[in-house]
């Protein structure tokens, strides 16, 4: 399931230097704007301690974990909507993007370029919000009196001209669609077919040092700024540091940290969720794996991850929930407990079940 969080943000702020740790790649992370030209796609493993504990039930040889694909974009600067800086590129490249992860300093170094000669993380997120507001209101513009006509000659429905209009009011608000279409009661179909990109889900992360990790009051500022979208604090340079450990040196630097969880560790989880996405797991000899899906997927649906004659062969999904297999401590011993569900084409996928599809070739 190829599903992608764009990384935006503006120049200089650690853009790349955030997804260098993401993929241990080595995108160029150099202090001048446009660094970052192509966009790159890195595709990140999601945490899950449930894996380990699969594979020692099962004795899997091997763990494969779902997958989060992040994709590092060109920074976006004031007038990016009119073509400045790479303007065009870089919103053709967050078009293509199911969620946008917006990075934004929070960090002060002298050593550092800011492109509006200050750090301020208000300010930030208030130019790019502007530039893709402003990009969208373009995209209605052009739209809307195609729509009308449309509609008078009866070829489209009114409500999608409705959407336009509605989409159009909020944008002139200076209201971003993710935080205000389902108040207003746009149609999320109809609002889908423009491909705006303010109403794409937010993640914002914002990129501090030791300061700013240790400074609450400002972490609560920042989140009311940008709720109800979800903010994540991290040191990019410290978590750069941290993927080149290993997993036990990564533990011990993070405990001398007085850190519980990695940032990257965390920005994985929050991505897979605001994507609307679950995994189910499957577990043998030879692998224990979690697959992929959307949430509210039924067990059809979920077998066609698999393979597309799961799903048109479905039968029946043997389920067990994750917690109550580990309680058993086998799939036999769970059978005998009673513990295993036989579950129809209507049954809607958990989080964490463990599942074996039965299905007709």
């Amino acid at each position: 399931m190829a599903l992608t969080i764009g990384i935006a943000g503006l120049p200089n702020v650690g853009k790349s230097t955030l997804f260098n740790a993401l993929t241990r790649a080595t995108v160029l992370a150099a202090n001048y704007p446009f660094a970052t030209i192509e966009p790159n796609v890195g595709v990140v493993p999601l945490p899950d301690e449930r894996l380990g504990k699969l594979a020692d039930i099962f004795g899997s040889q091997k763990i494969l974990p779902a997958t989060v694909s992040f994709v590092d974009i060109a920074g976006i600067v004031r007038g990016a909507s009119e073509g400045e800086g790479l303007g065009n590129q870089f919103l053709a490249n967050i078009r293509e993007a199911d969620a946008i992860c917006q990075v934004t300093r929070a960090f002060s170094d002298p050593d550092v370029v800011h492109v509006d000669g200050k750090v301020d993380p208000a300010s930030d997120i208030e130019t790019i919000a502007t530039e893709l507001i402003l990009a969208d209101l373009q995209t209605l513009e052009k739209a809307i009196p195609r729509l009308d006509k449309e509609v008078k000659g009866k070829k489209t429905d009114k409500a999608v001209l409705e959407t336009a209009l509605g989409a159009q009011k909020l944008l002139e608000e200076g209201i971003l669609l993710s935080q205000g279409a389902k108040d207003a009661g746009l149609d999320p179909e109809h609002l889908a077919s423009f491909q705006l990109m303010t109403a794409k889900p937010f993640i914002f992360v914002f990129n501090t040092d030791d300061e700013g990790l240790a400074d609450t009051a400002m972490q609560e500022e920042l989140r009311e700024l940008v709720a109800p979208a979800e903010a994540i604090f991290l040191d990019a340079k410290f978590e750069s540091e941290l993927v080149e450990l290993s997993e036990d040196e990564a533990a011990e630097m993070l405990a001398d940290a007085g850190i519980e969880e990695s940032g990257l560790d965390k920005l994985a989880r929050v991505g897979f969720d605001t994507l609307g996405l679950q995994t189910y797991l499957t577990a043998g000899p030879k692998e224990a794996r979690a697959w992929t899906i959307h949430k509210g997927w039924k067990a059809p649906q979920a077998a066609g991850v698999i393979h597309t004659d799961f799903e048109k062969g479905f039968i029946k999904a043997e389920v067990i929930g994750f917690d109550e297999l580990v309680e058993c401590g086998s799939i036999a011993n769970a059978r005998a407990a009673g513990k295993m569900r036989m579950e129809g084409k209507d049954y809607v996928m958990q989080d964490g079940d463990v599942v074996e599809f039965r299905f007709n070739v």
